[in-house]
Order: structure tokens, then sequence, then C-alpha cells
């Protein structure tokens, strides 16, 4: 006589629908199926909405969106039908904002005397400027964007955290009283080239806004606009952090120095990340202007980068991001 089974039937079930799940995920060009296939499961409050979430997956929307959420930075951010969905590689953005700003605090903090000025402009979700809330205390922060349904969701990350977000178009919806006071601005903007739209996934192009994937013909033409404005808005020693791509860095960078700007350019090959920092000059002679750069590959003219394809949230990754903020 056959030994009796140890394993319990509902197991049995319930393993054989996961497997049939990570099938069908990983038929529809899901890499990380089985990751999502449990994440899925994990936010369904029942078979028959299970079944509905899978379907919305296979059909190609964002895992983030139809979850509601992204992990960044360590942290859920709350995302929406229509919003941007922030990418791993842009936590390197926000590691070097938070190291600019504890090279001029007290401990990590301000919590005496004046706060300094923070600003996330293109900020979609909120996640960046969320997360280095999160990481650096005492500072006066804002975010701006253009799209209606990113601002809501961007309130609902933001503003617990103690931050503003004003709905415009880069610096017009901002406060006057920032103008010569920011210290950190970071830009998150739009950089794909348009003729290059085309060759993003179908989740990005088809469930993304345009306006925070397209950056013109060359990709440029919003770090244009962030930049040639950004002296007016730094204090004495400000910076201006700016996620670029490898290949348009050093253009990146040689529009921060047309602007009377000092420019450096920071990598890490692990993320597939690169940032230009632009330094407005110092007020008193022999000031510093340039903080030290958080972990990665900091480089004067030419980058480092591996090239390799970092995936977009954690847990749960869904698909490696091909260049140019896909």
């Amino acid at each position: 006589m056959p030994p009796k089974s140890t394993v319990q039937p509902g197991r049995a079930a319930g393993a054989d629908r996961l497997e049939d799940q990570v099938r069908r995920l990983r038929a529809a060009g899901c890499v990380f199926a089985e990751d999502e296939a449990r994440l899925l499961t994990d936010a369904a409050a029942s078979a028959a909405e299970l079944e509905a979430m899978i379907e919305r997956r296979v059909a190609g929307l964002p895992l983030e969106h139809i979850l509601g959420w992204a992990e960044f930075c360590g942290l859920r951010i709350g995302v929406a039908a229509g919003v941007f969905v922030p990418r791993r590689r842009t936590e390197f953005l926000v590691r070097q904002a938070e190291q600019l700003l504890r090279d001029n605090s007290d401990g990590g903090t301000f919590d005496g005397g004046e706060r300094p000025a923070v600003v996330d402009l293109c900020c979609g979700s909120g996640a960046v400027a969320a997360a280095l809330a999160a990481r650096v205390g005492g500072i006066e922060l804002h975010a701006a964007d253009l799209h209606p349904a990113a601002v809501q969701c961007a309130r609902r990350n933001i503003e617990p955290a103690g931050g503003q977000v004003h709905e415009g178009d880069l610096f017009d919806p901002l406060p006057a009283h920032l103008r010569g006071r920011i210290r950190v601005l970071m830009a998150n903007a739009p950089y794909v080239p348009t003729a290059a739209i085309g060759t993003m996934p179908p989740e990005a192009r088809t469930h993304e806004p345009r306006m925070s994937l397209d950056g013109g013909p060359d990709g440029l033409d919003i770090q244009r606009r962030v930049i040639a404005e950004a002296p007016d808005w730094l204090a004495p020693g400000g910076h201006v952090v700016i996620e670029t791509s490898r290949g348009q860095a050093r253009q990146t960078a040689g529009l921060m120095r047309r602007a009377g700007l000092s420019a450096r350019l920071a990598s890490d090959p692990e993320l597939d990340a690169t940032v230009a920092i632009g330094t407005a000059p110092a007020s008193a002679p022999g000031a510093a202007a340039i903080g030290t750069a958080a972990t990665g590959t900091v480089t004067t003219g030419t980058l480092s980068n591996s090239g390799r394809r970092a995936p977009l949230v954690q847990p749960g990754v869904i698909r490696p991001a091909v260049p140019n903020r896909s």
C-alpha cells in the first residue's frame, strides 16, 4: 500500500493556483513573475479580486498601479493610475541630495536656526521628496508638478512629512519667499528623447503620462529650463541635482556650467544611475560650495557605468529598467 500523502489538499490547491498565476504572468512577459504573483496574492482580499488583478497585469497595467504603491528607498510610496512610477535608480538622486544636506547640517538634522529649503521639481508621486524627508529632519520641503493626478498623489505622500505640494509648471507655483533660499533643488525631469518613446516598454508608454517621459528632441528640453532658472532660486552655495542618463550626462553638466554653476557628475553602476550636480557660487570667497558625494562613482568629465539595467521596485520588481526613464 503506498504511503499516505502528508500534503494537505488546501495547500496543494493553493500551490497549483500560484503556479498557474506565475505561468500566466510569465507568458505575458513579466520577468519577475514569482515575485509579482506573491505580491498580488497578498494584496487581494478574495479569489475574485486576485483574478481581476492578474488579468489587469496580464493586460499590461504596471504592477505598482494595480497594487497602489511602489517601494522606494524602503518606503511604500502611494501611486495611482496615470502617475509616473518611481524607479529604483532614482534612489541614487535621493542619496546625493541627502549627502549634500548632511554636509551642511548638525548630525543630519536642522533643528536649530533657519530650516534649509529643499524643492523637488517634476515630483510625480512625490517619492523623492518623501524619501528625503524620511532621511533628513528639520527641512522646509516643497514639491511641484504640472500633472493634477500626480499632485494629488504627491500630497498624500509628502504632506504627512510636513511638506507642501504645488501644482504648476516648474518654478511657477513655488512661493516667492523661496527665491534665493533653496539649499537643494532636485529634479527627475523627463529626459527620454521624443523619438525614443516608441521603444519604451508598453506599460510605460501606455500607462504613464507622456509629459513625465518626453524630454523633447534630444531629451534635454525640461532640464534646460530647470537649469536656466535654478541660479535665481538657489541659495549661495546651493545645489541643483538632476537625474540624467550616461549618454546625456556631459550635456547636462555643460548646461549647468553655462548657467554659471560649477558642475560634476556622479554615478552608481549597480543602479545604472547618473546624476548631475550643479553648485551656485558661495557668498563668501573660499566658502565650501561642493559637498561630499554619496556612495557611487563620482567623476569630472568622464563617467564609469556598467550599463546594468536595474529593476524598478523592490520587492516585487517587475521588469528591468531600460535606459532613459523606462
